[in-house]
């Protein structure tokens, strides 16, 4: 019997990629039923007026592309509406801090979300089964409830950071998030409690019968423009109507005797290649997996990617990207020759705070035929705006963009902004070998980076290869997890490098990746989030 395989971070939504499977559904259906789910019960990592981005291999349908679904700045958005208001910049790049964190919390912070019609494009051009059968599992979860997972609990009470809402207050901020996930003394519910959300459930039977329209364009859409048009929020009718997916080839690279293929910008797949390109030039087997030189060589190469990014990523739209120079092996030998120098990459930023990023979710299947996505959905840092009645949250997203005007990132009316989010297929010899990505903010490309180094250089299957110990530098600092001795850490210091040690053992992004090997799927959900790899046989 063939087999098919969904990994992801909640269990529920798992699960319903697995019954869309078993019914007959394939890698497309499968994935808009897991993501739809993921949206009921995950609800500050995801949402349906999220964004995202989603890596497409379908040899049944002999395509392979990118259906990007990134939130867009709306029309009333301008360069420097919050010029004079910044105040400080995430230490890792995810974020600006500007005055009454405007950009952070309540209505201004909305951009036009992408994540319905992202999943109806995926649906849409490789779906299988009906519309109306994919979204079910979504709607059983939301109506007939679940609960609070650990990882869950952990993320809703994490601690405000400089200049950011803690996940409480996004919880809280509007009545209905406070019904819905908040005791009556204001605390967030806790592991195992039952959540049922019938108001969200009401709105994806809507979505069920009528289509993503009814948010675009209908109905749903007539009541979030009310809610922002009474709450000073910046997303109009026309932004709503007016947005569409970007459908792209990927970007390729190299590393080793394998193929990577990754999104294109405004999303992280230009930092994952360039930052593979220059470890390309180390014999990282010989150097030794997270010895002192490893972290170090490994680190230059992220903030070389990082410095890159903050200069010249953003929005092709709007950005010329020198993907031609940033790609180049050249170029990469050029900064890797500094490495080995012993040079040390400055990765400048305004007044830094500091960073907990632990937003976004993912989700990785494949089929009995051999179709594979990989598809990473976000709210961003989400608003904590519930338009009364709906039962879901707006996304942050206007939070990373620049305040400054002039710059890669600068804010503008219909650009898209960076992210992190780098959902990549890894081939070998032609055939796909790993599906992976992951959520984790800005440092989702350093996680995915690490778990292909893992399997690749150092013949890691796919479970030990998510669990590996992880660092990170995305600034001047190097971040590692609590797993790396602190005697390793110790010789970086007396390099003069500032190391932060994360009190989480697994952090640094939480990869979820699919490892086909020999005829059998390899799953591997990072022990850092309550995920699973689910496995079922399919006709």
């Amino acid at each position: 019997m063939k087999k098919g395989m969904v990994v992801c971070p909640q269990p529920e939504a798992a699960e319903a990629g697995i019954e869309i499977l078993r019914a007959g559904g394939n890698a497309a259906d499968a994935a808009v039923a897991c993501a739809f789910a993921q949206t009921v019960v995950d609800p500050l990592m995801c949402g349906i007026a999220g964004f995202g981005t989603a890596a497409v291999y379908m040899p049944s349908h002999q395509a392979h592309e990118y259906i990007d679904f990134h939130a867009t700045a709306p029309a009333r958005a301008t360069p420097d509406m919050w010029a004079d208001k910044l105040e400080g910049e995430a230490r890792d790049g995810f974020g600006f801090f500007v005055k009454d964190r405007l950009n952070d919390i309540g209505y201004q912070s909305i951009a036009t979300p992408g994540t319905l019609r992202g999943l109806e494009a995926i649906h849409r051009s490789y779906g299988r089964l009906p519309w109306q059968e994919v979204i079910a599992p979504a709607i059983r979860w939301a109506r007939d409830g679940y609960f609070v997972r650990p990882g869950m609990y952990a993320f809703w009470t994490d601690a405000a950071t400089l200049g950011r809402a803690s996940n409480l207050e996004r919880l809280a901020y509007s009545a209905d998030g406070r019904r819905l996930y908040c005791r009556e003394d204001g605390s967030p519910k806790t592991i195992g409690t039952p959540l049922r959300n019938p108001d969200f459930a009401d709105t994806l039977e809507q979505i069920a019968r009528e289509g993503a329209d009814a948010f675009y364009l209908h109905d749903i859409a007539g009541r979030i423009v009310a809610d922002m048009e009474a709450n000073g929020g910046l997303l109009s009718r026309t932004d709503l109507g007016d947005y569409r997916v970007e459908r792209t080839a990927p970007l390729t690279g190299t590393y080793r005797n394998r193929t990577i293929t990754t999104n294109q910008p405004p999303g992280g797949g230009v930092m994952l290649i360039e930052m593979l390109n220059i470890l390309e030039r180390f014999d990282l087997a010989q150097i030794g997996h997270n010895t002192p030189e490893y972290l170090r060589i490994v680190c230059e190469a992220m903030k070389a990617a990082t410095r890159d990014k903050d200069l010249h990523v953003g929005d092709p739209a709007f950005v010329d990207v020198p993907l031609a120079r940033l790609l180049d092996k050249g170029y990469a030998g050029e900064l890797a020759a500094r490495i080995v120098a012993g040079d040390k990459v400055d990765v400048a930023r305004v007044n830094p705070g500091h960073v907990v990023p632990r937003d976004t979710t993912h989700l990785s299947v494949v089929d009995g035929e051999g179709n594979c996505i990989a598809l990473t959905h976000s709210l961003a840092m989400p608003s904590g705006v519930m338009t009364p009645g709906l039962g879901f949250l707006h996304n942050g997203c206007m939070g990373v963009f620049d305040p400054r005007p002039g710059r890669a990132g600068s804010i503008a009316p219909g650009k898209r902004r960076f992210t992190s989010s780098c959902p990549s297929i890894v081939f070998r010899d032609g055939k796909p070998e790993i599906v992976l990505g992951a959520p984790g903010g800005t440092q989702i490309a350093m996680g995915v980076l690490q778990t292909i180094l893992n399997v690749v250089d150092f013949g890691m299957a796919m479970q030990p290869a998510v669990s590996a110990p992880r660092f990170s530098s995305t600034s001047n600092a190097i971040d590692v997890c609590n797993r790396i001795p602190r005697y390793l850490t110790a010789q970086l210091e007396a390099q003069g490098y500032e190391v932060i040690r994360n009190p989480y053992n697994y952090t640094i992004a939480w990869v979820h990746a699919i490892r086909l090997v020999n005829g059998e799927l390899d799953g591997g959900a990072d022990p850092g989030r309550d995920g699973v790899a689910l496995e079922t046989e399919v006709a």
